[in-house]
């Protein structure tokens, strides 16, 4: 019978596993780091400003900057998320043995490998989704934004 708050799990485990607060991460990041909650959210500041007191911008939590972060314009996410993103992306791609000494048919097999290299993201999520057919084949991209579907369009 307890109600357990899952972001506030998350938050913890990040402080106690030593993850940076959102400005020191950028910083590590080499971007500039925020001044104020303004800066960070328009949208959110007064709520960061009553979670983490009014003077105390540098105490924002890693996952809650990036979060509360306005998006680019064309982006889904934040700025500093995309980044991590595609720094993390590109890393796991140059380590993975199975994306390069391995990827090959001996592992995959021939069939595995045609799979692979025919499909992208919109074909396995229109495969696992397929409800969603309609929707999905409207956009090319499928990691900018979606408009919200019409009323009973899904």
């Amino acid at each position: 019978g307890e109600t357990l708050d899952i972001a506030v799990v998350d938050i913890m485990r990040d402080r106690e596993r030593g993850v940076p607060r959102y400005n020191d991460f950028r910083e590590k990041m080499h971007l500039p780091r925020v001044a104020s909650f303004q800066e960070l959210s328009t949208k959110h500041a007064k709520e960061l400003e009553e979670i983490y007191g009014k003077d105390n911008i540098d105490d924002v939590d890693l996952m809650v900057g990036m979060l509360a972060e306005e998006p680019p314009v064309g982006f889904a996410y934040s700025d500093t998320a995309f980044r991590t993103f595609i720094l993390m992306a590109s890393r796991r791609l140059e380590a993975d043995r199975f994306f390069t000494t391995d990827y090959n048919e001996d592992t995959y097999t021939p069939f595995g490998i045609r799979w692979v290299e025919n499909h992208c993201l919109k074909s396995v999520l229109i495969r696992h989704l397929p409800a969603l057919r309609d929707i999905i084949d409207k956009h090319d991209d499928m990691f900018a934004p979606w408009p919200p579907p019409a009323i009973g369009e899904c």
